[in-house]
């Protein structure tokens, strides 16, 4: 219980530390930096999907769990997607690309969270002790750049730096929730481990290439996000292996 607490505390308050550096930036944040941390991202992320859940997932049940809880992730995120309102932080000169009120984009990317606090809950149900540290990890290194982003949005309507930082942390406050609902649900009903790694794979892959990538390779820096991606990836090889 108390690893699992602090394992959604921590990966949700990364919104809040990747928030934090626009209290003290003068100036803007280049596209190359933002694109570069999103391919990192990426890149962390599609080990832990692929080296980590996809075989814990495997192990735990079988090709049967593993295809519907992949499948199951996905939709989830492409039902959520198609209903909510996509929010492009990172292109055009001004970090956004529309003009809905902020109370929609801190209500939309709160709700994106969801799925995120999910995966940390029901990585630590697994057997596999460090499986709930790397997915939590992994989402918290997700989260940092979208709380950078979100902030910039809000500074961008006009809103104060304090104000942005506060509410940018708070849009990850949700995965806390989530986390242990996720947590309860696969540890009390055995059966829905395998189903709910394969569900936190699916939804972390369909992130990588639905988000993440797309949005690093929007600004020209193609190759440099290339790079940043395959870095990250052997970032969580090496983590991986060491513990």
């Amino acid at each position: 219980m108390s690893g699992v607490l602090l394992g959604s505390i921590l990966s949700a308050m990364s919104t809040g530390a990747g928030a934090l550096p626009i209290l003290f930036i003068q100036g803007s944040i280049t596209h190359r930096f933002r694109d570069t941390l999103l391919a990192f991202t990426a890149g962390i992320m599609m080990a832990a999907s692929l080296l980590s859940l996809i075989p814990e997932s495997l192990a735990t049940g079988g090709y049967i769990q593993l295809v519907i809880g992949v499948f199951l992730g996905v939709m989830t995120l492409t039902i959520m997607e198609k209903n909510i309102p996509h929010i492009d932080l990172s292109h055009t000169k001004s970090g956004i690309q529309f003009d809905e009120k902020a109370l929609l984009i801190i209500t939309a990317i709160t709700l994106h969270n969801i799925p995120e606090g999910l995966s940390v809950g029901v990585s630590y149900a697994s057997d596999a002790a460090d499986t709930g540290n790397l997915i939590a990890f992994a989402i918290g290194l997700q989260n940092a750049p979208e709380g950078l982003l979100v902030a910039l949005f809000l500074i961008n309507q006009k809103i104060g730096k304090f104000t942005a930082f506060i509410t940018a942390t708070l849009t990850g406050t949700i995965e806390i929730i989530t986390g242990l609902i996720g947590f309860y649900l696969t540890s009390y009903i055995g059966f829905l481990v395998p189903y709910g790694l394969a569900f936190a794979a699916g939804a972390m892959l369909f992130i990588v290439y639905k988000e993440l990538i797309p949005e690093s390779h929007g600004d020209g820096n193609e190759r440099t996000s290339t790079y940043s991606f395959i870095v990250g990836l052997l970032f969580m090889v090496i983590l991986l292996e060491i513990l």
